[in-house]
Order: structure tokens, then sequence, then C-alpha cells
């Protein structure tokens, strides 16, 4: 049992577009475009230059401990552990709390709970944003998908694994790096030509 974080309304999946998109989309200052593409997400230039935001350095791992299946793995989630990953962790935490500093939002009287105003320096803020970070339940990438040549590739082209007959990963674990966007769709998509793949090899066998 925990707390959890959730977008639902009255027991529905509430998404961006009906909660904020919706009530404002008829505003004189409100521009929608539709089918856009974003490649990059800029935070405004610092002291080193722009900070990019979504394909992250920082890589984990999971990893078989023994043959026994009921053994868990060791998973090693690896947060931050590269250089530019924590600056980017504290300069997100900077951004926040200047756009909540802003006076449009003063009425709300916003107050900083987490981590707390009183830490202020890199190392600080890159150390408590890990603390208070989670994955929103994305990881991809343990099973990952690639060519013969790929030695880290664990399914092939077609979601076979590898040295095994009758098996394949069908789900976010093939992704060889994760997606700019919400990972829920390309997996509706992995799992929507993966149901192709299987009906059209029996039929190709029957």
């Amino acid at each position: 049992m925990g707390y959890f974080e959730v977008n639902q309304k009255s027991g529905w999946r509430w998404n961006t577009s009906k909660a904020f998109l919706r009530p404002a989309r008829n505003r004189a200052n409100l521009v929608i475009w539709t089918e856009a593409q974003v490649e990059r997400l800029l935070i405004e230039p610092g002291p080193q230059g722009q900070k990019r935001c979504g394909r992250r350095p920082s890589r984990g791992s999971v990893r078989i401990r023994s043959k026994h299946c009921g053994e868990a793995p060791a998973i090693a989630l690896n947060y931050l552990s590269t250089e530019e990953d924590r600056e980017i962790a504290a300069d997100s935490i900077r951004q926040i709390r200047t756009i909540v500093s802003q006076q449009a939002l003063a009425k709300y009287q916003p107050v900083e709970w987490k981590p707390g105003i009183e830490f202020q320096s890199d190392a600080e803020l890159a150390k408590l944003a890990g603390d208070i970070a989670n994955t929103i339940f994305h990881p991809v990438g343990t099973t990952r998908m690639g060519h013969d040549g790929d030695g880290m590739a664990v399914v092939d082209s077609r979601l076979r694994v590898r040295g095994m007959q009758g098996l394949r990963v069908v789900d976010a674990g093939i992704m060889p790096s994760i997606t700019s966007g919400n990972t829920n769709a390309p997996t509706l998509m992995i799992a929507e030509k993966a149901a192709r793949m299987i009906l059209r090899e029996a039929q190709g066998r029957a």
C-alpha cells in the first residue's frame, strides 16, 4: 500500500488534453497545433548554454542472478549517474522555482515543500532531485531489439528471444532506447504489429 498520484477523474483516465487544454481552448492567446512532433525540449540558456531534457545518458541494468526463475533479478536503476543528468536535475528544480514565483501564481500562495528553499547548491539539488524523483512507471529497454551483430539485443526484428524457440517479448522492454513521449502508444503499436506477425506465421504453417 502507498500513496500514488494518478491522472483519473470519476474512475476514468483524465489526460492533459481533457484536464487542461479543453477548458482553455477558446482563449484568444492560445494557438493549438495538431499532429505536431516535438524533437526535443530546451530549458532556457544558462551559463553553460542550453540544457536538454529528454533521452538522458544515465543507464540502469536488469541482470539475472541465477538459473532459478523464482529468484528476483538484480536491478540497478543508476538514476543521475552522469554529471550531465545531475546538472539537468538541479537546473530543473530552479526552473520550477522560477515558474512558481511568477506574479500570475501569487494568488495561490505556493509554498515549496520539497526539496525546500533552503537548498540551493548544485550538489544539494541534484541529490534531493534523486530523493523525490520517480520513473512514472515508464522504464524500457530491458530486452532490447537489435540486429544479429548487436551483443546487447535480446530479441530479433520479429521480437523472438535469441537462442530460444517459441518465446517472444512484446512490451516496452524491446525498445532500444526510450521514446521522447509517453511509452503507452508505442507499446500498443508494438503489440499490434507483433499480433499480426504471429498470426501470419501461424497462417503460413497451417
